[in-house]
């Protein structure tokens, strides 16, 4: 039989396929036996984070402190962020609050507020610089024998082991919220600098993030139903404005639209990371969250970064049969993956029940949170750190 094309081939080349593909590098004598595979990779002529446009993406994401410092480690930290130093959470119409702060949990920040675009830039960069073999293509995977084959656009390949990263979707459990979410972008008229809001309300949550655009302007993330999402995407920029801050209150004063909105389904999807011997899932190939409290990119890097460490020992060892290291990561996996889908399952769900005896039980619980550290900060932690095994 042949010696494969690859040692490992990388499907999919969004953010958490790229990071694994650096990390993966950094470990590897042979970086050229690591393909990244995806479609519309993003380059300094395509994609610029400091490119001023009269039209603000609304798509942005929410990165904890422990993600910053692991892409600051690969070189792949975007130009600009909003940090985020402390995140309100409250509920609306009901007592009750949660303040988180940094300095509580000993860290400069809880996180920061990046760009998809320019985060997507930043990676490919440094992917384009490592040595990784970049194919553009859109990968069927087949296992043959000790092997991987990838049909790539007709063309075939074949590789040790495969990883299924960005663009596919997990087969397993799966839940329908009845939710889309509003992305938009706003100008304040009293910014907080360093504050994020999420706001839960009967509908579902409200977060409101920095935006690396500058310290007044803000990113939205408002879950709602299906209809009510149409009529705020139907509507004018003052209108939403006006509604936008009927929802959120008078913290940050009243609200300018900026650019385009866009609205996207909210569904759960997660299955098992170990597919086969020799093919595994990271990253939303494993599992796709709802957006609240920005977990699902982060639990994705954190996914990289252990696959990166198991199999750093296989790496100088590729001819050698990876399956039982594969296994082992799908285990040590586990506990971090399931406890922050049920969180991010478990609190938009509780929060739009509509009874308000649960409404007050809520309420009375973002007081517990806030009077008892001893409460808040494992919770804070989870969400910061992921659960470390």
């Amino acid at each position: 039989m042949d010696s494969p094309t690859y040692d490992i081939a990388i499907c999919g080349a969004g953010p958490a396929g790229s990071a694994l593909a650096l990390i993966l590098a950094g470990k590897s004598p042979r970086p050229q036996r690591i393909a990244l595979i995806g479609r519309h990779f993003a380059t300094s002529a395509n994609l610029s984070p400091n490119t001023n446009t009269p039209e603000i993406d609304p798509r942005t994401l929410a990165l904890n402190h422990g993600s910053r410092v692991l892409l600051e480690q690969l070189g792949a930290w975007p130009a600009a962020s909003a940090s985020i130093d402390f995140v309100h959470v409250s509920q609306r119409g009901r007592l009750g609050r949660t303040l988180i702060d940094h300095n509580e949990l000993g860290v400069p920040r809880l996180g920061n507020v990046v760009a998809y675009d320019a985060l997507l830039a930043s990676l490919h960069r440094a992917v384009s610089a490592s040595g990784i073999q970049v194919i553009e293509a859109a990968p069927s995977l087949q296992p043959t024998g000790g092997h991987i084959e990838l049909n790539l656009d007709g063309q075939i390949i074949s590789s040790s082991l495969a990883i299924q990263s960005d663009g596919a979707r997990p087969q397993g459990i799966r839940r329908e919220y009845q939710q889309h979410a509003v992305l938009a972008t706003v100008k304040a008229a009293r910014a907080r600098p360093g504050w994020a809001f999420e706001r839960f309300t009967n509908q579902g949550p409200l977060a409101i993030l920095p935006h690396p655009q500058g310290e007044d302007v803000y990113g939205v993330v408002w879950c709602c139903p299906p209809d009510q999402a149409a009529r705020l995407l139907a509507m004018a920029d003052s209108a939403f404005a006006s509604q936008l801050h009927d929802a959120f209150g008078d913290r940050l004063g009243r609200f300018q639209c900026l650019g385009e909105r866009h609205v996207f389904p909210l569904s759960l999807h997660a299955g098992p990371s170990l597919i086969n011997a020799r093919t595994i899932a990271i990253g939303n190939a494993a599992q796709t969250l709802h957006p609240v409290a920005g977990q699902g990119l982060n639990l994705g890097l954190r996914d990289a970064a252990q696959l990166g460490q198991a199999l750093a020992p296989w790496l100088a060892q590729p001819d050698s049969d990876p399956s039982h290291r594969l296994a082992q990561f799908a285990r040590s996996r586990r506990p971090d993956r399931w406890l922050t889908a049920g969180i991010t399952d478990f609190l938009p769900r509780i929060f739009a029940t509509g009874n308000p005896l649960v409404e007050h039980a809520c309420g009375t619980a973002l007081l517990a949170l806030d009077l008892l550290p001893s409460l808040r900060k494992p919770l804070a932690r989870q969400l910061l750190q992921g659960l470390r095994t």
